[in-house]
């Protein structure tokens, strides 16, 4: 069986976005990242559930007004 969307615990999660996991806890709080599946007293998440938490909020900070930071 070959696994396409792994499911990671939290320690991987937070590596994954690079931060750590008090921060990975207090945005899956907030709403930023998605809510554990949750298996018996074991919480997952989808690899792929955190990608499109990411590009949300990167369509959702390119839609806003133009960037002070200049580019190119």
């Amino acid at each position: 069986m070959q696994v396409t969307d792994p499911l990671l615990i939290a320690r991987e999660g937070a590596k994954y976005l690079q931060v750590s996991l008090p921060t990975f806890y207090r945005r899956i709080a907030d709403g930023t990242l998605p809510k554990p599946i949750k298996m018996g007293s074991l919480s997952r998440w989808s690899q792929s559930e955190i990608l499109a938490a990411v590009e949300y909020a990167k369509a959702k900070r390119n839609a806003g007004s133009p960037s002070p930071v200049k580019e190119g």
